[in-house]
């Protein structure tokens, strides 16, 4: 279904905390109508009273459901969703292969905006939390080219910067750069709390590195026994490699091998320098145009490729031909790498115009 005319567009969301709250204050301040609900009525009463909703009800016929509630609740949720008629689903939960593969209907598209709070709950919810943020979306080679180019859409309105994953990537990624960070965090804190009790002054030494290294340890811990749950292959294994990483540094220290120490220290600074800051919006955009079968999984591999390469997609849309059978994917990414994002595209089989956008 195409998002849009005259009438108001409609939206629900499931779940109804920090980034439910969010996503509807976010969605309301761009005209859309937006009913809610939560497990926790006095919670979904609170998103109505701080106008992060219209009205309090179910997805009954919206045009977009987004589902915020936890992992471990998802892909239940999405199906009752979609059983109501609702023309295209999201979740947004940081673990996206389990609630993907437990959800077979191709209006249904994984998604995790990365983003977050110091705050807890409706209290914590802003309009623009997801402006600059990286907002991953895990489409598969079941899911319609149509509702991908819409839910993209509308995540992209809200000042995402989306990116396309298999479900799968996507789970091992974040254990790297998400869930294995914050268990670290977590165990430096508890670690810190118990020698605090033999030694007071500890906790009041713990100065700037120490906070901003365990700052995320102060998140909603309810969440993340279900996270772990759902993604232990991934976490457990970067647990490893990190153990593992732990036990080089200290050789490295015992040994008092300065030099080794030093290029390690030097290889983490680069790095961390050179992290990217978000989504540039001054750049000189260029028009990547890919003739593509009608078939599912097209736009999925198109798009998951495009993150390969680090093309940001400003725009995307899907331009059918009259006669039917195949189309045009046409991809407004940052000029300086759309050449790249076509030989990438030519590797692959596909024959891509470039064309930059004046």
């Amino acid at each position: 279904m195409a998002l849009g005319g005259d009438a108001p567009r409609r939206a629900a969301i499931v779940g109804t905390g920090l980034i439910g709250a969010s996503i509807g204050l976010a969605l309301r301040e761009r005209g859309w109508q937006v009913v809610g609900t939560d497990q926790d009525e006095s919670v979904a009463a609170e998103a109505l009273s701080r106008r992060a909703l219209d009205a309090v009800g179910p997805p009954t016929g919206a045009d977009i459901v987004f589902v915020a509630t936890p992992v471990g609740a998802a892909a239940a949720e999405a199906r009752k969703a979609l059983d109501a008629g609702a023309g295209l689903v999201t979740d947004v939960g940081s673990v996206k292969a389990p609630i993907v593969g437990a959800v077979d209907d191709r209006r249904f598209v994984g998604g995790h905006p990365m983003a977050g709070s110091e705050q807890e709950g409706v209290a914590g919810a802003r309009a623009n939390l997801f402006a600059n943020a990286v907002w991953v979306l895990t489409p598969t080679e079941e899911t319609d080219d149509g509702a991908l180019v819409q839910i993209r859409s509308v995540v992209a309105s809200l000042g995402a910067d989306v990116v396309s994953l298999a479900p799968e990537r996507h789970d091992a990624l974040v254990a790297v750069v998400s869930h294995v960070p914050h268990l670290t965090a977590a165990t430096l804190m508890a670690m810190a709390d118990e020698r605090s009790e033999e030694h007071r002054a500890m906790l009041r030494l713990a100065a700037g590195g120490f906070r901003d290294m365990t700052r995320i340890a102060s998140g909603n811990p309810g969440i993340w026994p279900d996270i772990c749950q759902e993604n232990a292959e991934a976490i457990c294994s970067v647990l490893d490699r990190f153990i593992d990483a732990l036990g080089e540094v200290r050789s490295l220290v015992s040994s008092g091998d300065r030099g080794g120490l030093l290029a390690l220290l030097e290889q983490a600074r680069a790095a961390r320098l050179h992290l990217p800051s978000g989504l540039d919006r001054d750049v000189t955009l260029a028009e990547v145009r890919v003739r593509v079968f009608d078939r599912p999984g097209e736009l999925a591999r198109i798009t998951s490729l495009t993150t390969d390469v680090g093309a940001n997609i400003y725009d995307l849309e899907i331009a059918h031909s009259v006669e039917g059978g195949e189309g045009v994917a046409i991809l407004v990414v940052n000029e300086e790498m759309a050449d790249s994002l076509a030989e990438a595209l030519g590797r692959q089989g596909y024959n891509p115009t470039v064309g930059v956008l004046s």
